[in-house]
């Protein structure tokens, strides 16, 4: 009796772990509109939650969001205070030696503006003698090295908000940084008032990756082949194209 009263104790119990656990998203706490940013009442919002959203869905689990400064989303996720990078995290060699990746959930372009002069095209005459704002342990940072180090000047930002802030003042030449946000600031009223967008960088995939997606654990290969197999869902049954018209006037993907 003994020994069949613990087995129903260790049973329930597990089954009450199961019932309780949750996925935790790390996002980055920084506005990176469409992707994800907060509403009045301090929520998150953005493409990048309704696909968490859709994704969750798919599984039945529960998920939470935690908020993390973007450097600060690979540590956060190595010492198990998130269970997926989930922040528009482009999948590239570097990053995969410290971490895994989900497929790839959108395809990132990389993108400059900046003053309204007419004078367009990111290529290294354009920048020579430019100084090019960019955030932080991004990709475009590693662009830019590789790229234009030898004709511009770099400076570096913890967000892209106060790139943008700075190429607004006068401070910088250029703002570089994934394209639908870019594109988004040209929307604000500050954006519409002091800039222009200048153009597309060339493809290279060794440094600005092959997409977009989660950031997971090495070895936590369960929860990547669980969120592979919602992606792939939701891109098949419809919901990835339904939420997409509130952001996009073309398929992300």
């Amino acid at each position: 009796m003994k020994t069949w009263g613990k087995a129903v104790i260790l049973a329930t119990t597990m089954l009450a772990s199961n019932a309780n656990a949750e996925i935790r998203f790390g996002i980055v706490n920084e506005a990176y509109p469409p992707y994800t940013t907060k509403d009045a009442s301090g929520k998150s919002v953005g493409w990048e939650i309704d696909l968490m959203d859709a994704v969750c869905a798919e599984l039945k689990e529960k998920c939470t969001i935690v908020d993390v400064a973007w450097d600060g989303l690979i540590p956060a996720l190595e010492s198990n205070k998130i269970d997926v990078i989930w922040s528009s995290m482009s999948i590239t060699e570097e990053r995969k030696k410290r971490i895994d990746f989900t497929d790839k959930y959108y395809s990132s372009l990389a993108s400059m503006v900046g003053p309204k002069d007419g004078v367009l095209g990111v290529d290294p005459a354009q920048l020579k003698g430019k100084t090019v704002g960019i955030a932080v342990s991004t990709t475009q940072s590693a662009y830019f090295k590789k790229h234009f180090a030898d004709v511009a000047t770099e400076k570096s930002y913890a967000t892209v908000d106060e790139a943008y802030q700075d190429l607004a003042a006068g401070r910088i030449d250029y703002s570089f940084s994934d394209t639908g946000p870019l594109k988004e600031f040209l929307k604000t009223d500050l954006g519409k008032e002091c800039c222009e967008f200048k153009g597309t960088v060339p493809a290279d995939d060794a440094i600005l990756g092959a997409g977009v997606g989660g950031g997971i654990r090495k070895g936590d290969d369960e929860l990547r082949e669980k969120l592979n197999g919602a992606i792939k869902a939701i891109r098949a049954n419809g919901k990835y194209a339904e939420f997409n018209k509130k952001y996009f006037d073309y398929d992300p993907y």
